[in-house]
């Protein structure tokens, strides 16, 4: 969810305004994935490289977090949204840490559709992470496989993303799903996360619709 920072910028505004419109993006993205039948929705909130970022946005990323949470969790529980958190969540502050448990744990039988939120998440540490938990396990080297892996890593329970947008005209993964991306199919487009709405969100998916996903095989 690319450029907040830009949006408020060229507006005039602090990076907070960027990060606050982007939380309404957020919502209309929500309601565009229901209403198109997208069951999965991953979005990438915080970064581990994020951390470097001046400790006043940081705070204020958290604050938006929490507030993000308390006014709408008892919504997405009411829609039978399931909300998931991947990442370093050790790094969080405690109030935060039990904001997220509360809502993962309030929400973890619905069905109707999977939010996750990528936050101090990196994918390069996620599978370090995995390794680690494998070895912990004593699992011998020549029974690891792709699914072993697979299976560690904090989207274990979670489809592999068919589809991944990039706001903002940055074209990089940045850290976000390396092993899970494989074979998922990119878009990008210069519009800033803040302006982001139904319709951009509408032609991302009648361009994926376009695409043919061979797997590296022939499609013959």
């Amino acid at each position: 969810m690319d450029g907040n920072g830009r949006w408020a910028k060229s507006r005039g505004l602090p990076r907070t305004a960027g990060h606050k419109k982007g939380a309404d993006s957020l919502r209309t993205v929500l309601n565009a994935c229901r209403d198109a039948g997208v069951q999965y929705l991953t979005i990438y909130a915080f970064s581990s490289e994020n951390w470097k970022r001046p400790s006043d946005e940081i705070s204020d990323l958290m604050q938006l977090l929490n507030h993000y949470l308390e006014k709408e969790l008892d919504t997405l529980h009411e829609n039978n949204v399931r909300l998931r958190f991947i990442g370093d969540l050790g790094q969080l502050d405690k109030d935060i840490r039990a904001s997220i448990g509360e809502a993962m744990e309030k929400t973890a039988r619905n069905t109707a559709f999977n939010l996750t939120v990528a936050l101090s998440y990196g994918s390069r540490q996620e599978i370090v992470r995995a390794v680690r938990r494998i070895v912990e396990k004593g699992v011998a080297a020549q029974n690891i496989t792709e699914e072993t892996l697979a299976e560690a890593l904090d989207t274990a329970d979670l489809p592999e993303p068919d589809l991944l947008i990039r706001t903002g005209g940055e074209q990089r993964l940045s850290n976000f799903l390396l092993w899970q991306a494989a074979y998922t199919e990119f878009y990008f487009t210069p519009v800033l996360w803040p302006d982001f709405n139904t319709k951009h969100f509408t032609e991302a998916l009648q361009d994926y619709a376009k695409r043919e996903r061979r797997y590296g095989t022939t499609g013959e």
